[in-house]
């Protein structure tokens, strides 16, 4: 005899997390989120982040991580650090999301970004719950990448099953005046039903429980400068610090987050140079990045999804410098975002010039705040997030009752 669940609805939230911040920071926004409006809710995220141990968890919010792997340059993927075959990797990590959303019976299923999860080890997952009435749901952000690539992408990896047979809803997270992630897509007109745009994600100063405060923020404005994750940053890095050593009298003072994916030797070779400079200081990682970014006067990123909404939600004068390889979702989402006024952007170049960096940085104080741009409904995407949820938490809510009642 099954054991009936315990009061109070169930979320599930998968997050392939190969390598970066950016889906598992996305994942637990939402889940924090959730347990707070839902107070007998429950939200387990499956990861494969090396650090997600490192991030503080609300209550009612745990973890389950499988063993991670990591993109090659070549576009293939090995174990992270366990020295077995990708194959074997990924049939256990299939195995893994499977036994979990079997015994945890989730009352919806929110898969981030992936449709059928990284080379497909969400697809038996999803087959499983279908049946069992949990309501799937693909989230996506804003910007996936330029929508021919896009295209490509999902045909190779044949997700339109999926997205037509399996999957109830597919929440965007940004509004489609800013970015349509789906543009250029063909897709059916009931995948097309399913589609409903949340708006950006709110990012606040948490409540954390038995925390400490950012161990690095300075007692003056600054200027917070962020790579994410920073496998990927190191030209930003580069040429901010050029800037710097440049004109020592910049507007601000700096504080650089290098990023915990950096390779170790670039980040003690930055940190040397940031020594000999009296202005500005350098940390590998801090979890509170909202912490961090509340403290700015303003920030110089690459303009990945988390730091987006950050800026927006905590109104911070922004320069985004994006990337355009391995994708173009850094530049699609900086371009929408600057024609609106809401950033302003610099093109990376080879020469990476001291003087142009340092000039966009002395722009910034003169830059309009986000709050100045009025987008209705701009970051409305974690209260509609809930309302989505509602009805289904209420339902597992309701139908325990009625189970109880029963066994009476």
């Amino acid at each position: 005899m099954t054991p009936s669940a315990p009061k109070g609805g169930r979320v599930l939230i998968y997050s392939h997390d190969s390598f970066g911040l950016g889906h598992l920071r996305r994942c637990r926004a939402i889940a924090h989120y959730l347990v707070g409006r839902f107070k007998k809710l429950s939200v387990l995220i499956i990861s494969g982040s090396p650090i997600i141990g490192s991030f503080d968890f609300r209550a009612r919010v745990d973890f389950v991580r499988v063993p991670g792997v990591i993109k090659l340059r070549d576009g293939e993927y090995t174990a992270l650090n366990l020295h077995i075959d990708i194959t074997e990797m990924l049939a256990m990590r299939a195995s893994m999301i499977r036994h979990t959303a079997e015994i945890f019976r989730p009352d919806v299923f929110i898969v981030d970004k992936e449709p059928i999860g990284l080379r497909g080890e969400v697809l038996e997952t999803l087959k499983m719950l279908k049946p069992r009435g949990t309501r799937l749901v693909l989230g996506l952000r804003d910007v996936m990448d330029d929508p021919k690539l896009l295209a490509s992408e999902w045909r190779r990896k044949n997700v339109m099953p999926a997205l037509k047979d399996l999957y109830d809803e597919i929440w965007v997270y940004g509004l489609p005046q800013i970015c349509d992630p789906l543009e250029g897509i063909a897709l059916s007109p009931s995948v097309r039903q399913k589609v409903v745009y949340t708006g950006y994600l709110h990012r606040e100063l948490p409540v954390r429980e038995n925390a400490q405060q950012p161990r690095s923020i300075p007692d003056r404005p600054y200027l917070l400068v962020t790579t994410g994750g920073g496998g990927d940053g190191e030209n930003l890095v580069e040429w901010v610090l050029r800037a710097y050593e440049h004109d020592r009298l910049l507007p601000y003072p700096a504080l650089f987050v290098l990023g915990p994916f950096m390779p170790p030797a670039q980040q003690a070779a930055f940190m040397a140079r940031v020594a000999k400079l009296n202005r500005v200081e350098a940390i590998t990682f801090d979890s509170n990045m909202e912490a961090l970014t509340a403290g700015a006067a303003a920030v110089v990123s690459m303009g990945g999804y988390n730091t987006f909404c950050e800026v927006l939600s905590l109104d911070k004068r922004t320069l985004i410098v994006p990337r355009t390889e391995p994708r173009l979702e850094q530049f699609v989402r900086a371009t929408r975002a600057a024609k609106l006024g809401l950033i302003s952007t610099l093109a990376e170049d080879k020469l990476l010039d001291p003087a142009v960096m340092a000039a966009a940085i002395r722009a910034l104080p003169r830059q309009k705040l986000p709050s100045e741009v009025v987008i209705p409904g701009l970051l409305e995407g974690l209260p509609n997030v809930a309302r989505l949820v509602e009805p289904w938490i209420k339902a597992a809510e309701q139908d325990q009752s009625t189970l109880q009642f029963l066994e009476r």
